[in-house]
């Protein structure tokens, strides 16, 4: 867990992860961050936004 803006936030990494290529990122309800650096920057989302892209594939592989 980490702290942003004074509130604790629990990160999420998928349990398909497997840690095995290190192409991992992270979810929290509104953010996405790179599991290699969890004190570096992170992406604020909606929620509807991410799935939106992601049922579109509209993320880069």
């Amino acid at each position: 867990m980490t702290e942003t803006s004074g509130a604790t936030v629990r990160w999420r990494k998928s349990s398909r992860s497997g840690g095995t290529n290190g192409n991992c990122v992270e979810l929290t309800l509104g953010a996405v961050r790179d599991s290699k650096n969890p004190g570096g920057p992170h992406l604020e989302v909606s929620w509807q936004s991410l799935i939106a892209a992601v049922r579109d594939d509209h993320l880069s592989r």
